[in-house]
């Protein structure tokens, strides 16, 4: 029993301090440590602690279904709204109250585990629902992937434990369920060990570094390759505007000036990019303020018009919404600048790219549609890969995608690549209602 607590309470560690920031692994960690106790409690009956036993083990009873139930909302996006998740959060703490409150006026144990079961029973079993819907629904593969694993992992010990602790103690208070249990949650901790290292559960991820100077350099050569990626865009910028502007130069109308400005923006828009990355090279920064989506868009579209005229590609931007959000202007504008040119390079011999900011049913969604040939269904799935590139143009390094990924799930928000062969690529940003000022 007491290896049972260490499992489980390593693991509610490891998430809790790989990003305790994030609500969803603040409340995975959270169950986790109430699981955990029930192994605790056995030690401390066994030596004599009746009263702390007695107390971990109505812990691991009520706070268990009510920390699994909070994670699944959370996690699946059910309950998006920070003022309706603490109503969710104090109106689903109600039964552990109830519970606390009975079992001070009673004795009863059969009586507990009928309360129990009641309301415990319908927390598992909405919780493993949430889980398997939000797999059933997601439609980016990657973040499908994600769900898939956390489910596989999480549904099967909580049916489990339901059947084998909270119905068992209704019709067998004395039923021994540990060694039928055990099967169950080694089954969940040898999944999530080699997952972690596969694919990564709930954001951790476990490698082997054979040499500490190996870390150092891969996070120097990415952001190097980041910086490369992103001068490589702004000198396009800039090229394209000095050739045209010295054709426009002796007529010194306002044309002129317009591209003169487009060169002092590019140029700042590098010069802070540069500063970014290279005072944190190791990780992407965020530096988030209020940013109005629309301005936003509208200067991007400014600063690539030249470049998209020469190629014969026209952009449509249409606005059903006019938000604010909070994000970092500078990393948003250069993920959608990315998305933009990745666009055009689908389309070579010209065509219509369609720019949309409307509503989201959990927020607000940007999204950028080109006309191209398409991504083949069965490499859809590595265009977040670094240095992946489906471009033909031998000037695309890769990184844009990896690098857009990058910045959205830093922002809270998420990207969603869909594309069909012969009719077009579409990525689409989404910022959770949260975001939204």
């Amino acid at each position: 029993m007491l290896f049972y607590f260490i499992a489980l309470f390593t693991a509610a560690v490891i998430i809790w301090l790989n990003n305790h920031r994030n609500e969803s692994n603040r409340w995975a960690a959270y169950f986790l440590c109430s699981a955990s106790t029930g192994g605790l409690s056995d030690v401390l009956m066994e030596n004599g602690y009746a009263y702390a036993a007695d107390v971990l083990q109505f812990l691991n009873y009520t706070v268990t279904p009510y920390g699994i139930l909070i994670f699944s909302l959370i996690y699946t996006n059910v309950v998006d709204a920070k003022r309706s998740r603490w109503k969710h959060k104090l109106y689903l703490m109600l039964p552990l109250i109830i519970m606390a409150v009975f079992e001070m006026l009673s004795d009863n144990n059969q009586w507990f585990f009928n309360l129990l079961l009641l309301w415990s029973a319908p927390y598992y079993l909405i919780s493993c629902y949430l889980l398997v819907i939000s797999v059933w629904r997601e439609r980016e593969p990657r973040l499908k992937r994600n769900r898939f694993i956390t489910t596989i992992i999480i549904a099967p010990t909580l049916l489990a434990v339901l059947f084998f602790i909270y119905v068992a103690k209704v019709v067998s208070p004395d039923f021994e369920f540990f060694n039928y249990i055990s099967v169950f949650i080694i089954y969940s901790l040898v999944v999530a060990l080699l997952c972690t290292f596969m694919y990564g559960v709930l954001g951790v991820r476990l490698r082997f570094e054979h040499d500490p100077m190996e870390s150092t350099m891969r996070a120097v050569s990415s952001g190097a390759s980041m910086l490369n990626h992103t001068i490589k865009n702004e000198i396009g910028k800039i090229a394209i505007s000095a050739e045209n502007l010295n054709s426009l130069l002796p007529d010194k109308n306002e044309q002129s000036k317009q591209h003169m400005q487009i060169i002092m923006n590019a140029s700042n828009h590098m010069l802070e990019m540069m500063s970014r990355i290279h005072s944190q090279i190791k990780d992407i920064v965020l530096k988030e303020e209020a940013v109005q989506l629309k301005q936003m868009i509208e200067k991007n579209l400014l600063q690539h018009k030249a470049l998209l005229n020469r190629n014969s590609i026209t952009v449509e931007a249409v606005y059903e919404i006019d938000p604010v959000i909070l994000c970092d202007a500078i990393h948003i504008s250069e993920a959608f600048g990315n998305l933009l040119m990745n666009a055009a390079e689908a389309m070579p011999n010209g065509g219509e790219i369609e720019v949309k900011l409307t509503a989201h049913k959990n927020g607000v969604e940007l999204s950028v549609q080109d006309r191209g040939a398409g991504i083949p269904a069965e490499k859809l799935g590595q265009v977040f890969d670094p240095f992946y590139s489906s471009g033909k143009s031998g000037k695309n390094f890769g990184l844009g995608l990896s690098y857009v990924y990058n910045v959205m799930q830093k922002s809270g928000a998420k990207i969603v690549l869909t594309s069909e062969e012969r009719h077009g690529t579409r990525a689409v940003l989404i910022w959770p209602r949260k975001k939204i000022l």
